[in-house]
């Protein structure tokens, strides 16, 4: 009887741990992948305040694949999300949207210490980080 219950504490540690694990690694590689801008115009240094690639066909299929390489994980699919962060098909399209879009992504969101989102300047260029405003544009839901 002592060993059944030995094995069978064995056997549910064995599949709460490969539970866990498989829960931990759910979204993959969390490390910001590089975003290939070729064929936008180039920014500069300076951050633009609005989008100066709205309905730029380039821009919107780089800020797709941008998109799924360093949002979805957390945002969903199409922007879908399922819970873990902000739904973002729901940002306000045009300038307003802009607005609420840039300095998040920018600096991240840190809320009592904990990081939220992380920043991605110095990681994506602003290039990219347009391109990505531009798709989320196409999928937009009132």
């Amino acid at each position: 009887m002592k060993h059944s219950l030995r094995n069978l504490a064995a056997v549910a540690a064995t599949l709460f741990i490969g539970a866990a694990a498989q829960h931990a690694f759910a979204h993959g590689d969390v490390v910001p992948q590089a975003v290939d801008t070729t064929g936008l115009k180039n920014l500069g240094a300076d951050w633009q305040k609005s989008n100066p690639y709205r309905k730029d066909k380039t821009a919107i299929r780089i800020g797709d694949s941008a998109f799924n390489q360093n949002c979805a994980r957390c945002h969903g699919l199409g922007a879908i999300s399922g819970g873990i962060a902000p739904d973002l098909r729901y940002l306000p399209v045009g300038d307003e949207g802009d607005e609420v879009f840039m300095p998040r992504i920018r600096k991240g969101s840190v809320r009592d210490g904990r990081v939220y989102m992380p920043p991605f300047e110095g990681t994506l260029s602003q290039e990219a980080m347009w391109a990505i405003r531009t798709w989320l544009e196409t999928v937009h839901e009132d």
